[in-house]
């Protein structure tokens, strides 16, 4: 699946790395050159400088041929303006779109061609405050074209990979780790990485069940 993710803030980022470590044709743009140029080297995704507003600049990010594209900027009318153009001038299948302001919902339908409207409390991919206060481990959502799953653990002082190296954590088949999220910003999961209670992981797998999960982390 080819995915075009527009604001490469936490949300936009996450998104990308999930994507990305699903084997799928990921392109993350920005108009912060500071920004792209940190992510640079550390994110399998192809990265773009530009304004997603302009309807050139999204045709040269791949806009034509994209299945999935995902407007994660901080400003909802910049959202709706990348979704609009996404569904009516370049045909996106699947268009999904943050929302800022909780007053801005209304407009996030199809009008403005937005098929997926994502609140600022809850992001399309995050802890989910009422799942986990029960479970550790959740699988937040099922990427079908791809055929995995994105499942995330908490790691705590209880867990048994707390203090442990990801290079020693024996992982079910099929599973990768997309992202570590500490203190609320992604980082690359390196094999060096050494887990904390606080940590958070995305994993993306292909078979792997929310207990497999559980029991390799908790």
């Amino acid at each position: 699946m080819k995915a075009l993710v527009a604001g490469a803030g936490r949300l936009g980022t996450q998104i990308a790395q999930v994507l990305a470590a699903a084997q799928n044709d990921v392109t993350l743009v920005d108009l912060n050159e500071d920004r792209i140029a940190e992510l640079e080297g550390s994110l399998a995704v192809r990265l773009l400088i530009g304004d997603a507003c302009g309807p050139a600049f999204l045709e040269h990010a791949g806009a034509l041929t994209t299945d999935l594209l995902v407007a994660a900027t901080g400003k909802d009318e910049d959202n709706l303006v990348i979704s609009l153009l996404a569904k009516r001038r370049f045909a996106v299948p699947r268009v999904a779109a943050r929302v800022n302001d909780a007053e801005n919902s209304w407009l996030f339908d199809h009008r403005w061609g937005v098929d997926v409207a994502v609140p600022a409390a809850t992001p399309l991919i995050s802890l989910i405050e009422e799942a986990t206060g029960a479970s550790d481990t959740v699988a937040l959502l099922r990427l079908s074209k791809a055929g995995v799953n994105v499942i995330e653990t908490a790691i705590t002082s209880q867990s048994r990979a707390a203090g442990r190296a990801l290079a020693d954590i024996a992982l079910p088949a099929g599973t990768v780790i997309a992202t570590v999220l500490r203190d609320g910003q992604p980082t690359v999961p390196t094999p060096d990485v050494r887990l904390k209670p606080g940590d958070e992981l995305l994993l993306v797998s292909h078979a792997a069940t929310e207990q497999e999960i559980h029991a390799a982390f908790q």
